[in-house]
């Protein structure tokens, strides 16, 4: 069973690609199968961007059958509900097998934990696959503030132009942020790496490392039948965000992010791409080139509004997001906001210095 989305005008980019299953979403605790044995189901998330889509691939390992689960969505009540109706009537009667994390992510490792010990047992180990640098800056997040909340990010905001006392003030607050998502992480792991093959029911799929969303982001290419399972890296409607964040303040991830995607063109067009937000889509190339005309454009924007003077990240928000932000997309668009400063920086293209405010703006080189 499905529900659907409320119609709305397509943008231009959308009608340049395919939707092969049209509106059709999975309904809540329920999947929508997929060609290739595929399942599919969707999570709620409480921000903005109220969903993600995981997946479920049947599966044998070390002799048993089941299922390969890829991401996990939140640790919270509503998740957990959904995930209990999903195994108790989408698995014909299996286990899960292994847990599949394509990044460290809430919304991608929140549950990982909780299937992988709902599914262990002495004899058999349902164990989380996924980088080994995902898998160790999960593990630093859940365990400390870290991204997007607490005294340092605060710092981090203010040091960028973010001088609202009671958006500083609620930023500080969030310090337990990333563990009140993803409350632990499984204490072990089994690595996922550029190029590795993974056989799953006995078909390859290519494991294919991403940069700049992520620390080591992992989409998976199955090679018989051109599906990607693209995570966050390839989304069909939105932009991925490209953040810095505190922990490494003068991260340049932008031109990585925009070199991964690249990479994707190697793929054939009509690949199908099974995202983490938004509907299955075909129209790789043309996705790739959206997403790359999108940065050009806002890279163009902020070098234009830094020619006429020395902007702050935060004085940049009203250019690069024409909407209203609540205090998450806040966070996020402050650290894009310094994601394009900071390419533009690395080009050589714009002059950073610190006021006497403390604040760092960025002027023309």
């Amino acid at each position: 069973m499905a529900h659907r989305p409320p119609a709305r005008p397509p943008s231009a980019d959308e009608l340049a690609l395919e939707y092969p299953l049209g509106t059709a979403l999975p309904a809540p605790g329920a999947v929508l199968a997929l060609p290739g044995g595929l399942r599919w189901l969707r999570m709620g998330l409480p921000f903005a961007l109220d969903h993600i889509n995981l997946w479920l691939l049947p599966d044998e390992l070390d002799g048993r059958r089941g299922w390969t689960v890829v991401d996990c969505g939140i640790d919270d009540a509503a998740t957990r509900a959904n995930w209990d109706a999903v195994l108790a009537s989408a698995l014909d009667g299996l286990p899960v097998l292994r847990v599949i994390v394509t990044h460290m992510h809430p919304d991608h490792i929140g549950l990982a934990h909780w299937l992988c010990e709902r599914f262990s047992t002495p004899a058999h180990e349902c164990r989380l696959w996924i980088s080994a640098t995902d898998w160790h800056v999960a593990r630093l997040a859940s365990q400390a503030s870290l991204g997007q909340g607490g005294s340092d990010a605060a710092d981090f905001f203010a040091s960028h132009g973010l001088v609202d006392a009671a958006s500083l003030e609620k930023v500080r607050a969030r310090r337990g942020y990333y563990a009140s998502l993803v409350p632990a992480v499984p204490p072990r792991y089994a690595r996922l790496h550029e190029g590795q093959v993974l056989r799953i029911d006995g078909r390859a799929w290519r494991c294919i490392a991403g940069y700049g969303h992520a620390p080591e982001h992992i989409a998976l290419f199955r090679e018989d039948d051109a599906v990607l399972i693209s995570g966050d890296m390839v989304l069909p409607r939105i932009s991925t965000n490209v953040s810095v964040y505190e922990a490494e303040p003068e991260a340049d991830p932008l031109p990585m992010f925009l070199d991964s995607i690249e990479r994707l063109r190697a793929l054939p067009e009509g690949t199908l791409v099974l995202p983490s937000h938004g509907r299955p889509f075909r129209g790789l190339h043309a996705r790739i080139g959206q997403l790359q005309r999108h940065h050009d454009e806002r890279l163009a924007e902020v070098l234009e509004a830094c020619a006429e003077a020395p902007r702050s990240a935060a004085e940049l928000l009203p250019l690069l997001f024409k909407r209203p932000l609540d205090l998450h997309q806040t966070t996020f668009a402050m650290g894009e906001a310094v994601a394009h400063l900071h390419a533009l920086s690395g080009r050589g293209l714009v002059r950073r210095g610190r006021g006497a405010d403390g604040v760092w703006r960025f002027g023309a080189a």
